[in-house]
């Protein structure tokens, strides 16, 4: 499905979604065209439209904060489908740096993806106490963050736009 960039009346990204859903808003007048995608086209039956690649609100919408939802998936993507340990990319499971029996949270900055083996091998130890060091740090992603590096889905047109942070 192709996707599209929301742009904040102020420009700011604000969300992901779909062509037809963003179609839908240039239709109505609720957003402007920014970026279409070159060489494709919306169809209808009388007539042909820009596909859109970004999009622009013609409203500002108040977003006290947003941020990219913990889960195995999310985490996964973040450390690009491979063990933190060994970089191993088969049998993936969820670590806890911190072990919970000893403590640790279930959070961003203490679950990493690690291989069965490697899990296993860890158990109830930090990475130091297993001499297992972790190619890099758990970190939580901005949300901008997160969709220009780990969705896969960022176009050229995108990346003036996500460039902070």
């Amino acid at each position: 499905m192709k996707q599209v960039l929301v742009l904040n009346q102020d420009f700011s990204p604000l969300t992901l979604c779909s062509a037809e859903r963003a179609f839908l808003l240039l239709f109505l007048k609720k957003a402007d065209l920014v970026h279409d995608a070159p060489g494709e086209t919306i169809r209808t039956v009388t007539a042909h439209f820009p596909m859109p690649s970004v999009i622009r609100l013609q409203k500002y919408i108040f977003i006290p904060y947003k941020t990219v939802m913990l889960s195995r998936q999310n985490v996964f993507k973040r450390d690009s489908h491979q063990c933190q340990y060994c970089g191993n990319r088969k049998e993936l499971t969820l670590d806890h740096v911190l072990p919970k029996s000893r403590g640790g949270q279930t959070t961003w900055q203490n679950l990493v993806a690690a291989c069965k083996r490697c899990n296993s091998l860890k158990g109830d130890k930090t990475p130091e106490e297993a001499q297992m060091p972790l190619n890099k740090s758990p970190f939580k992603p901005s949300y901008i963050m997160f969709v220009r590096n780990f969705s896969g889905l960022t176009s050229e047109e995108w990346l003036k736009y996500l460039s902070v942070n």
